[in-house]
């Protein structure tokens, strides 16, 4: 049984909870927060029998914490991780994992010296439709991949809790690396060969814009697109829309030189005869409430992967590409240039 630290008691915290609650390997044992209130109510909220610590250094110093899930705001991150992977704790990080290179270049050593294993918050790794495209081309119904688009799309605003932080650039880290990240890790896992690969990027090139920073809603473009080139040669169209007026959207395009998916529709030559596409009926990532998002099995891949003593697909090793990405796009957009990655 491994004991759980839980780091934050808002809105996403819930729902991780509820995961680790009904894994049969983990329980939560203790709580924190910036305020001692909200720990207390999740506490009641969540029927737990945990201890709501006055600090996170005295949760961390608890030897039946054996791993710390981190649900704070992004800001808050990089000096949660670090601590955690100094006292030996394994991690669930909500992402991002920091919003600054040279944090990530900390984090990331701090990580590989105390041989912790992590998992970053890219949970749209474990939708439905995620893992049927992901067999998909695993399976060659593809063939080689030569273009990908993603698009996160999210008229997010003063509804959703969190907001106060998310509007700030230097808090939220802007709309890509805020959550249209999960656009860009998108794009790396699809285009990575084999079942639990994924491909870094190489080059970015980006453009911002949008209405509700004029408007004075947000201090940062709510609006990016980048085109990014692939380390495979694959060219990819990537985009973040917090200034959009419409419900939530995750649209996916992949093609390759065998096939091609539009959302949950595929068309392939692997499938003699075919005349149109066949639409499989699955669940799309089509929602931004916390309560659609599989962090069941997310939290179920942690906890294999330290039962197990193996590194996770989606670690924090793995997960700096997408990082890196993101920040490159707005480095591009605020100068004009092309970024070439790694930058760390």
């Amino acid at each position: 049984m491994y004991g759980v630290g839980m780091v934050g008691a808002g809105w996403v915290a819930g729902e991780h909870i509820r995961a680790f609650q009904a894994n049969p390997d983990s329980k939560v044992v203790a709580i924190c927060s910036s305020s001692l209130k909200s720990a207390r109510a999740k506490v009641r909220e969540m029927k737990l029998s945990a201890e709501v610590c006055k600090t996170y250094e005295q949760m961390l110093r608890r030897p039946d914490v054996d791993i710390v899930c981190i649900a704070t705001p992004n800001n808050l991150h990089f000096e949660e991780v670090l601590k955690a992977s100094e006292a030996g704790k394994h991690m669930l990080i909500e992402k991002p994992a920091s919003l600054q290179l040279d944090q990530l270049a900390r984090i990331r050593d701090s990580v590989r010296s105390s041989g912790v294993r992590t998992v970053v918050g890219f949970v749209l790794r474990w939708n439905p439709l995620f893992q049927i495209v992901k067999s998909l081309i695993a399976d060659g119904a593809l063939g080689r991949i030569y273009y990908e688009e993603t698009d996160y799309q999210h008229n997010i605003g003063a509804w959703a809790r969190g907001w106060k932080w998310y509007s700030k650039l230097d808090l939220s880290g802007g709309s890509l690396l805020g959550a249209g990240c999960h656009a860009v890790d998108a794009l790396r896992w699809f285009a990575g060969e084999g079942a639990e690969k994924t491909m870094d990027i190489a080059q970015v090139h980006a453009y911002s814009g949008g209405y509700r920073r004029r408007k004075g809603e947000i201090d940062y473009d709510g609006f990016i697109v980048a085109i990014m080139k692939m380390k495979s040669g694959a060219i990819a169209k990537v985009s973040s829309n917090w200034d959009c007026v419409m419900p939530y959207r995750f649209p996916i395009e992949i093609f390759g030189d065998q096939g091609t998916i539009k959302d949950n529709r595929v068309y392939s030559r692997k499938f003699p005869g075919q005349t149109d596409f066949i639409t499989i009926p699955t669940i799309l990532p089509d929602s931004g409430e916390v309560t659609h998002h599989p962090f069941q099995p997310e939290i179920n891949h942690l906890i294999d992967c330290i039962k197990g003593g193996r590194e996770s697909h989606c670690s924090l090793e793995d997960s700096i590409n997408t990082h890196e990405a993101c920040i490159a796009a707005n480095m591009s957009a605020e100068t004009g240039k092309t970024i070439e990655l790694p930058l760390i």
